[in-house]
């Protein structure tokens, strides 16, 4: 589960030591509230679930390395400064096997990391 975001930041924040706070795979951290949005840090390690969200879900890569398995298309890879769209109600996982790599994500406070409930019947 992510933390609770920095309402409005007093300053510069610094990701490089944002990322030295991530041990834990698939764990995000909330860096900053803007708007009606998050954005998360995450590191990202092996492979995630199957699972969609009632809206976009954006990922910027950090550093790293990783692709994103979409449900009947192509995979897409992302290495560090590439930023790719997984459209709502997309099955998809994130995947990272050649070492960790880190993603900011862009989402909405409420978005469940595992997906919205509906997707379980899948």
């Amino acid at each position: 589960m992510a933390g609770r975001p920095v309402a409005l930041a007093q300053g510069p924040i610094s990701l490089p030591s944002a990322v030295e706070q991530l041990t834990q795979a698939w764990h995000p951290i909330d860096i900053v509230r803007a708007n009606d949005a998050i954005v998360r840090l995450a590191r990202l390690e092996g492979s995630f679930e199957w699972h969609a969200h009632d809206e976009d879900e954006l990922f910027l890569c950090w550093s790293g390395g990783f692709r994103i398995e979409l449900e009947g298309s192509a995979s897409i890879e992302l290495a560090a400064g590439d930023l790719f769209v997984v459209p709502v109600g997309t099955r998809h996982r994130p995947v990272a096997d050649h070492g960790p790599a880190y993603a900011i994500l862009l989402e909405r406070p409420e978005t469940l990391q595992y997906g919205n409930p509906a997707d379980e019947e899948h």
